[in-house]
Order: structure tokens, then C-alpha cells, then sequence
């Protein structure tokens, strides 16, 4: 193995923490854009798009889901992003990125932990297959094993899944007639070229190349994940507009690019009680992470320390007390 190979794949930077956003949960606009981003405007509008992108995860959940959202104590909220394909019932492939969301309503707070695709660990009830990548999980089992895993290695528990189908990005984006972005970085992909600072105006195919590359980011894969969260917040300011919410073609992209365990009626209580923790939101990913060759792929093996503090932030948000961090799949 190159050590070039090995170096790329390292991740060094720390990420920055961004505070008071204004519009709340914006990793998830696509599927709840509306609801959380915009209030309790037009439900009627998109119910048919959520009962449609229902999918049942087939997990036991840890705790009542139900009782969570009545009683409006905090819940965390599994965010995967794929790349391949329409989220078809029999989609399999894995996913490009992993995000835990927790939403705290009494200290109004949301934190989004980012989880590099790369990160070693070991797939529940895929044994047999060894030390694995994390993106892999969803591979082996869809939502279920990918939820199991993410519980298992940070020992949280998952409320609610949601799935976005990036490619299916493209076509939300042309239905509300593209998006403005300030780029983040200057380079070229896939035939574009972005210019930092210089606001551009995207149209679907662009927008999603932008999110897309990924080894001439500084900040590797936490600066593509950065990248899909200002192109979600594009969507999320953009299809604001009574014309988006009332376009069928934006409803049906809507509904065949997502897929969540969360119903509307789940939407329709997170909306009315959880609001509040749209103007705290920080961003926090797993650091100190080391390239190492496994099973003659190069994966991403965390430090036990970062793995614990991880822990710790993602407990905290959800007011649950200290514990012990979950599965080490390699020590470093």
C-alpha cells in the first residue's frame, strides 16, 4: 500500500462549529423541509410525499418513539446519503454519508454528528465478513443493519432513519428552478468549474457534481458532507415558495428520493414541538481518525478517546447520563 494512498485518506482538519442557523435541521430539508423549515405551513401539501417515502426499518427500537415526541424529550435521527440509483423497496448499495442528528427542544439545541464513510467497525450480524466500512452496513441490511451499527460503535440510541438519494437531489433541484451556492473551495469536476466566494446559480447536474468530489477537498470527506449540507440548505430557502410546495413535480421528486421510518404524523409533532432548536445548531464529526490497510481496503480506525468523546456529545444532547462508548473495531 502507497503511503500517498494511506495519507489521502486521512482526515486532519477540524471541523468548525456554526451557530443560530436560520433554518432548522437543514441536513434533512429534502424530506422535511417544509414542515421544519417553513412551520406548520401546507401540510396537506406533501403528506402524500411522506406517507409515500414511508419505509419500516424492521429494527427494534430501543425506546418509544411515540411517548419521545408527546412528551417532546429530545430524539436523534440517523441521516444516510446514497448515490446510486432511485430508492426503489428492494434498494441496496451504501451510503456516501452517515449523520446523527439530535434534537434537544428543552435546551433548543441540535447537534449534527458527521461519521466518515470510511471508518472501520464491525457490521452486526455480519461477522464472517470482519472489520468493515462503515458505508458498507447499509449493503449488508438496508436501514436496519446500518442503524444497528451506528448504536452499537457509539452506544446511542437511534429514534428515526431517514434516507436521501443525492442523484434524486438532481431533479428536486430542477423542479424549483435550481439553487444559488457561494462554493466553499475553487476547483473543477465532472466538466465544472466553482469558484470560492463567487455566489453561482446551479441548475440539478451542477449542484450535484459540487456535492460529489471528494479527494481535492482539504477537508476530504467532511468537506463533501459540508458541501451536501449548504446544497440541502439552497433547497430548503428556495422551495420556500407557495409555487414549490403546490408543484406536483417537486412533490413526486420529493417522495422517490427519500426514505424514513418517520410518518407525518411523527413530522407533524416534531414540527409543532422541536422548532425551538432551529437557531442553536452545531456541527461535530469524529476526529483523530488514522488510514490504516484492512482486509486490503484502506478504512478509517478511531482512536478510543474520540470514539468515547463522541459519545459523551451525542448522550449529552439527548439528556441521557455518561456511558461507556460502544464497539472498537481496531484499536489504533
Amino acid at each position: 500500500m502507497e503511503e500517498s494512498r494511506i495519507q489521502r485518506s486521512q482526515f486532519e482538519n477540524k471541523p468548525k462549529n456554526h451557530k443560530k442557523r436560520n433554518i432548522i435541521l437543514s441536513v434533512i430539508a429534502v424530506l422535511i423541509l417544509i414542515l421544519l423549515g417553513f412551520g406548520a405551513y401546507k401540510f396537506a401539501s406533501i403528506k402524500g410525499a411522506v406517507d409515500s417515502a414511508y419505509k419500516d426499518s424492521g429494527i427494534t427500537k430501543e425506546r418509544n418513539t411515540s411517548k419521545l415526541l408527546s412528551q417532546k424529550k429530545p430524539i436523534s435521527i440517523l441521516l444516510m446519503g446514497t448515490d446510486t440509483g432511485e430508492l426503489g423497496r428492494d434498494y441496496k448499495g451504501r451510503t456516501d454519508s452517515m449523520m446523527v442528528i439530535t434534537i434537544n427542544p428543552k435546551t433548543k439545541k441540535t447537534l449534527i454528528t458527521s461519521i466518515p464513510r470510511d471508518t472501520a467497525v464491525n457490521i452486526p450480524g455480519f461477522a464472517d465478513e470482519g472489520v468493515n466500512k462503515i458505508n458498507s452496513a447499509y449493503t449488508y441490511g438496508s436501514s436496519k443493519t446500518s442503524i444497528e451499527t451506528v448504536q452499537k460503535m457509539l452506544n446511542i440510541p437511534i429514534d428515526f432513519y431517514a434516507v436521501l438519494n443525492m442523484h434524486g437531489l438532481e431533479q428536486i433541484i430542477n423542479q424549483i428552478g435550481g439553487v444559488n451556492i457561494k462554493p466553499l473551495l475553487t476547483f473543477d469536476y465532472e466538466g465544472y468549474h466553482f469558484t470560492k466566494g463567487v455566489t453561482t446559480h446551479m441548475n440539478g447536474k451542477k449542484a450535484l457534481a459540487y456535492t460529489r468530489m471528494r479527494y481535492d477537498d482539504p477537508e476530504n470527506d467532511y468537506g463533501r458532507q459540508k458541501r451536501q449540507r449548504q446544497v440541502l440548505e439552497a433547497v430548503a430557502k428556495d422551495s420556500g415558495s407557495v409555487e414549490a410546495l403546490l408543484n406536483p413535480g417537486f412533490i413526486n421528486s420529493l417522495s422517490k428520493s427519500t426514505q424514513t421510518d418517520m410518518t407525518f404524523g411523527d413530522l407533524t409533532s416534531i414540527t409543532k414541538g422541536y422548532l425551538g432548536a432551529r437557531d442553536n445548531m452545531d456541527n461535530s464529526y469524529i476526529q483523530g481518525q488514522t488510514g490504516k490497510e484492512i482486509n486490503d481496503s484502506v478504512m478509517q480506525v478511531t482512536p478510543e478517546s474520540e470514539l468515547q468523546n463522541t459519545t459523551n456529545q451525542i448522550r449529552n444532547n439527548l439528556g441521557l447520563p455518561e456511558a461507556e462508548t460502544g464497539d472498537i473495531a481496531v484499536n489504533n
